[in-house]
């Protein structure tokens, strides 16, 4: 059995450069393309987002060029890693309230045959990440869950 085309989430974080780096490796073995998604949540945005802290609403341009240099950050970094192993690569960024969902649709509609996703280092089924978790309920294409 091979894969033909991995998708990896990404949001920059370590978790997903775990990830990146396993599904880089992965694709390399079987000859695969790897694609990437980074999705970027629908919404105003709270009064804290992450790590960061956004005052008012007049704040929204900033917080789009932010999260574009995220997504653009977090997407070179697959495509780094997908040069050095010497594979085909894709990215897509999508825009949704539940990230999970995004994902399993890029699944889809990229043909890919495995997903290969980070989650927190929590024990048991029930404490894999919620996005995780979720799309593992929702899709029929294997996913490799990297801690």
């Amino acid at each position: 059995m091979g894969f033909r085309n991995i998708l990896v989430p990404t949001d920059g974080s370590a978790l997903s450069r775990r990830a990146t780096a396993l599904a880089a490796e992965l694709a390399a073995k079987f000859d695969a393309e790897l694609t990437s998604v980074y999705v970027v949540p629908e919404g105003v945005p709270t009064i804290f987002s992450g790590d960061k802290l956004y005052a008012s609403p007049a704040m929204a341009p900033q917080y789009r060029a932010a999260l574009r240099a995220a997504a653009d950050a977090a997407l070179a970094a697959v495509a780094k890693a997908a040069d050095a192993a010497n594979v085909r690569h894709s990215s897509v960024r999508a825009r949704s309230p539940s990230p999970w969902k995004a994902i399993v649709h890029a699944a889809q509609s990229r043909k890919c045959d495995l997903i290969v996703m980070g989650t927190h280092g929590r024990r048991g089924l029930y404490m894999l990440g919620s996005q995780t978790l979720r799309a593992i309920a929702h899709t029929r294409i294997p996913i490799l869950v990297c801690r």
